[in-house]
């Protein structure tokens, strides 16, 4: 649905095209006015509108003068020029302008529909050629290597997706050489004085490593990195098949690790800075990467740690350790983001597989238990501060536990209890902003009927609530399945029938009780709303 705005200093063409013509049936949502070629302009500052109906001959700034300024600030606003001098110079003028059409008052509803339903195709058609195949492929191409690295940082960080899903992101990047593929993975770490450079720099260098273990490895390896939360270079290399692909037996993991050390002194001859590499096992793609990237990371952590230069493999590490951690727990998305963003269908997946992977941990389980209470307690008390609430006034008596240090001895009552806090604090979040809008909108009812008589306009409302008018309008559309406008122009017709049929006020008082500046624009709502004019109204009810 598009905004539409109307300018005219002559206040009753506005009033009256705005008020009179059914917008959204032909594809307006939102109809603002304006007076005068500046405030057109503040408008069109706050709002992304489409499609600008302007008057020719202006106070101040012609409406050929605003088109200019359009087409220099807003190039994809369509603009059409409404005016009362059939003046053949004026329609050379706007022709110059890329105007969509010239239209002579008094200008007739149909003809003023038809010129807006074009401009709405020229504008449905223009965003269609944005979004083609051609111009998406084109924009894919030149951000590749960084779509590339950002989908390998989320499975390194454990996300998820169905086979389906994720090889279809991987054919659109480029990707296919790893579909069911053995894989081996390498890190690096930047050393000195690599980490003394600024960003800029940093970026160089990194970019130069990357080459030149497409350099070292291509022939061998399909080759996919990016820079993970710690700063280190993350490759994950599946062999190629065929001639000039990986060589068989035993001797192909003694190959990877001369080469990779060939990298590491590559980098000391010719970029005059050091790194320290960590060459990991092979794994299976893609379910084996998050597992082999952590115990990478903690190898890294472990057998190089704070010195320098050093290279090493990860089977040079001792076994894991009986007790793991809980991956389902720590993956992406988090619990907490996915309370700050109250995807509630999301959170309770993740909590079933958080427990499900408890279930399968066996002896495991109680370590496991106080691992996942203390995360998701922490991730319940964040979002209730966050919200300016206590978390003992959200979640009750399930709070006591909490207070007085007692942990869960078993999987099931922490899911119970995990469940049923969340329960409560998903009520409250809903709650409370289904409050808020709904003291939103009395507000809003209340002030334009106090203000009937005066300007009732979106800008003025959003200004009183203190709210940005695009925000207004889709709550107040969210709320009550009714335009706002829709409802000022309800309540101006509700109160001009009150008056014909109970005052003995005539029309043009009537109309300008109920904000109306000329009753010519007056009559011709009342018409389009009850069929008839106002005198005729009251000549039947009274």
């Amino acid at each position: 649905m598009a905004q539409l705005l109307i300018v005219d200093d002559e206040a009753h063409v506005v009033d009256r095209f705005a008020a009179t013509i059914d917008w959204a049936g032909h594809g307006v949502e939102q109809v603002y006015k304006a007076y005068s070629g500046p405030e057109a302009l503040e408008l069109l500052e706050q709002f992304s509108i489409e499609i600008v109906i302007t008057d020719i001959k202006m106070p101040g700034m012609t409406g050929l003068e605003l088109i200019a300024e359009i087409r220099s600030r807003w190039p994809r606003t369509k603009c059409v020029l409404l005016s009362g001098y059939s003046d053949f110079n004026y329609a050379k003028e706007a022709i110059l302008y890329q105007t969509e059409d010239y239209l002579l008052k008094p200008v007739k509803e149909e003809d003023l529909l038809a010129t807006v339903k074009r401009a709405l195709d020229k504008l449905r058609s223009e965003w269609e050629e944005v979004i083609s195949l051609q111009r998406l492929n084109y924009t894919l191409k030149e951000n590749l290597p960084l779509l590339r690295a950002n989908l390998l940082h989320e499975l390194l960080q454990g996300r998820r997706w169905s086979e389906s899903v994720l090889l279809g992101k991987m054919k659109t990047l480029g990707l296919p050489e790893f579909e069911g593929s053995t894989f081996d993975l390498m890190m690096i770490r930047l050393e000195e004085p690599f980490t003394e450079r600024d960003p800029q720099d940093r970026y160089w260098i990194e970019y130069a490593i990357g080459n030149m273990a497409e350099e070292l490895f291509g022939g061998r390896y399909a080759i996919w990195h990016t820079k993970d939360a710690h700063d280190y270079l993350v490759f994950v290399m599946a062999p190629k098949q065929g001639d000039g692909g990986r060589a068989e037996g035993a001797e192909e993991p003694l190959w990877f690790e001369r080469t990779a050390a060939s990298l590491q002194s590559a980098v000391s001859t010719y970029l005059r800075g050091r790194i320290s590499i960590l060459v990991g096992s092979r794994g299976s793609f893609p379910l084996e990467v998050p597992d082999l990237y952590n115990r990478s990371i903690a190898a890294f952590r472990r057998r190089i740690g704070s010195e320098r230069e050093l290279f090493t493999r990860l089977e040079d590490d001792p076994p894991p350790k009986e007790v793991r951690s809980l991956q389902s727990l720590y993956e992406p998305p988090t619990l907490v983001h996915l309370l700050e963003a109250a995807r509630w269908d999301e959170i309770e997946e993740k909590l079933q597989a958080i427990f499900g992977a408890m279930d399968s941990e066996g002896s495991a389980a109680q370590e496991h238990v106080l691992e996942v209470y203390f995360t998701i307690a922490s991730a319940y008390a964040y979002i209730a501060h966050k919200n300016g609430r206590a978390l003992s006034a959200l979640i009750g008596d399930d709070f006591d536990r909490m207070a007085e240090g007692e942990p869960f001895r078993s999987a099931g009552a922490l899911k119970e209890w995990t469940l049923r806090a969340l329960g409560r604090i998903r009520g409250d979040m809903e709650q409370e902003a289904k409050d808020t809008r709904t003291s939103l909108i009395r507000w809003i009812q209340g002030f334009v009927e106090e203000h009937m008589d005066r300007d009732v306009s979106l800008q003025t409302i959003a200004d009183h609530v203190n709210r940005h008018p695009v925000y207004v309008s889709k709550i107040y559309k969210l709320e009550t399945g009714e335009n706002l406008s829709d409802y000022v122009n309800r309540v101006r017709m509700e109160k001009a029938e009150y008056l014909l049929k109970n005052t003995p006020d005539k029309i043009y008082e009537i109309a300008e009780r109920v904000g109306y500046l000329r009753p010519h624009s007056f009559n011709h709502a009342f018409k389009k709303a009850f069929g008839m004019t106002p005198q005729e109204y009251r000549e039947r009810h009274t």
